[in-house]
């Protein structure tokens, strides 16, 4: 079969930092589907494992964990799915990527593509969607549903791919008060287009930029990157009793000024039922169902902003760039080999 992998870890303008390959169809284990795969998408978590995680002498990594395909065939206990259903997922960190014509993944982790997308812009969604559900509601603890639950939240940088799916959840599924950071008239547009309140400058103090919209204090903070600058000002402007929940990987993260207040923090990995197996693994599978319902019903909306075209060694490059420059926004996906 096609892929795309790396056998060293090189800067992305080296044309050997992501090459096409040829290997063998994977073998599926019992729980696993084989997926005949459609589109693919790029996070900073591809970049993140090809720059810091080379591969064994002699071997091809291939990333990739946005996925959105075809069942070609399924394990002896597979329950869930069948041949030639249309699925997404985000995949598991510990197994070959989405980058490749054939993937085998668990179907603990996947859920039925929504009917209303394409391949193209329903694999922008899972593994920000479920980053964005676990953060916000398994983590934070913010009421799935409840209108009448008010507070604020702060989500800093939501233009992101995280950001943007958050900002509809917070928006669409509770009753919270948006807030997200935009530094450019362009990010600025697309959070308020994702339904966010209110946008404030990142690149100003947080607390000013609060000041100004008279809401001094959230109830709420979901730091998706750059922690490490802006932690003073999270423990400053959060509310007593508040929550912090990070995605991002700060050097250092000085929990103690957030004693003072009783504020809890709390971390969110989206790979972390899979990569530990955990009883409650299908939850991801719930989850996936529960955003493509939101999508086909209009709730949701996928966050696909730019395509890059057939998924090949080349497009993926130009792909992993753009999310290396930090200024891309959304989702960037390709479709097809």
């Amino acid at each position: 079969m096609k892929a795309v992998g790396y056998r060293r870890s090189l800067p992305i303008t080296d044309e050997a930092s992501l090459v096409d390959v040829e290997l063998p169809t994977p073998d599926l284990r019992p729980h696993d589907l084989l997926v005949r795969v459609e589109a693919v998408s790029v996070n900073p978590v591809d970049v993140k494992v090809r720059v810091r995680a080379a591969p064994p002498e002699g071997q091809v990594t291939v990333l990739g964990f946005d996925a959105a395909g075809v069942v070609e065939a399924v394990g002896p206990e597979v329950t869930r799915f069948k041949k030639g259903d249309a699925v997404f997922y985000a995949g598991a960190i510990d197994r070959q990527g989405s980058n490749a014509q054939l993937q085998a993944v668990d179907e603990r982790i996947v859920g039925l593509k929504p009917e209303s997308l394409s391949f193209a812009d329903a694999v922008a969604l899972p593994l920000t969607a479920l980053t964005a559900w676990e953060l916000l509601f398994d983590r934070l603890g913010v009421p799935y549903g409840s209108k009448t639950a008010g507070g604020e939240i702060l989500i800093i940088n939501g233009a992101g791919g995280v950001g943007s799916i958050l900002t509809q959840m917070a928006r669409r599924l509770t009753g919270l008060t948006v807030i997200a950071t935009a530094s450019r008239p362009e990010t600025r547009d697309w959070c308020r287009a994702m339904g966010a309140h209110h946008v404030i400058d990142h690149r100003m103090p947080l607390g000013d930029g609060l000041k100004a919209i008279g809401i001094p204090q959230v109830r709420y903070v979901a730091g998706l990157t750059a922690t490490e600058q802006h932690q003073k000002a999270i423990a400053d402007v959060i509310a007593p009793q508040g929550a912090f929940g990070l995605i991002d990987d700060p050097k250092v993260l000085d929990v103690v000024p957030f004693k003072r207040k009783s504020v809890s923090v709390h971390w969110e990995l989206m790979f972390t039922r899979s990569l530990f197996g955990t009883a409650d693994i299908a939850e991801q599978h719930r989850i996936l169902s529960e955003v493509a319902a939101l999508v086909d019903s209009g709730v949701l909306r996928t966050t696909a902003r730019e395509n890059f075209g057939a998924i090949n060694a080349a497009n993926l490059r130009r792909a992993h760039a753009a999310v290396e420059s930090s200024t891309s926004i959304g989702k960037s996906v390709l479709a097809g080999f």
